[in-house]
């Protein structure tokens, strides 16, 4: 099955007719649609990782050199609040770009494309931070609600885990191999949350935090 068929998005059937097939009708395939879409999956899939291994990265850190609750809390809201709206605004001005563009090429007639089928910067900068925020949830709900002995390796678990997810997820819409992308995350996020946690514990041991 193709990812346009699992997005919902109709296929071109030849058995309807070669006429109807290339007088552009409404059965016919829309790459702009499929654009469409997949552009707000790949924001959304994006922001999730970064949300996840950002937040991750900053409580696990803090985590490293103090347990204090209202620490933990107030860095993890700030990486995410923070992170989401960075998130947000990037992917506006990167589609912002792109749709800039794609409407010149329409102008100088050198771009087949509806103005309504141009990338929503709008469309990507909303999927991105929601799913930042989302995404970014899960390693502070658990840096949180765990007890102190296993605060920082439940977390640990809980963020590969989501990572792999994430990253099978990546694989599926590019359609690229799954393994290949899910180590890359988990390899990238473990690398990630060790180095913070050891900043974090190497602070907190020299009595800096």
């Amino acid at each position: 099955m193709s990812i346009g068929e699992l997005l919902g998005i109709g296929v071109d059937r030849s058995g309807q007719g070669g006429a109807q097939g290339s007088s552009g009708s409404a059965d016919e395939v829309r790459p702009e649609s499929l654009a469409q879409r997949l552009n707000w999956l790949r924001a959304g899939v994006l922001g999730a990782n970064d949300g996840i291994v950002s937040v991750a990265a900053v409580v696990v850190g803090v985590a490293g050199a103090t347990t204090a609750h209202a620490a933990l809390l107030t860095a993890g809201l700030a990486a995410l609040v923070g992170g989401a709206i960075s998130m947000a605004l990037g992917e506006y001005v990167s589609v912002s770009s792109q749709r800039d563009a794609e409407k010149a090429h329409i102008e100088r007639g050198t771009l087949e494309l509806d103005e309504a089928d141009v990338v929503s910067p709008w469309h990507a900068a909303f999927a991105s931070a929601v799913a930042f925020l989302v995404g970014g949830v899960l390693p502070l709900i658990a840096v949180l609600a765990v007890p102190v002995p296993w605060k920082v390796p439940v977390t640990f678990v809980a963020v590969l885990a989501a990572l792999a997810v994430a990253g099978w997820t990546a694989a599926w819409i590019g359609g690229s191999a799954p393994r290949r992308s899910v180590l890359r995350v988990v390899v990238g996020g473990a690398l990630a949350l060790a180095v913070t946690f050891g900043l974090g514990s190497l602070l907190g041991v020299s009595g800096v935090v």
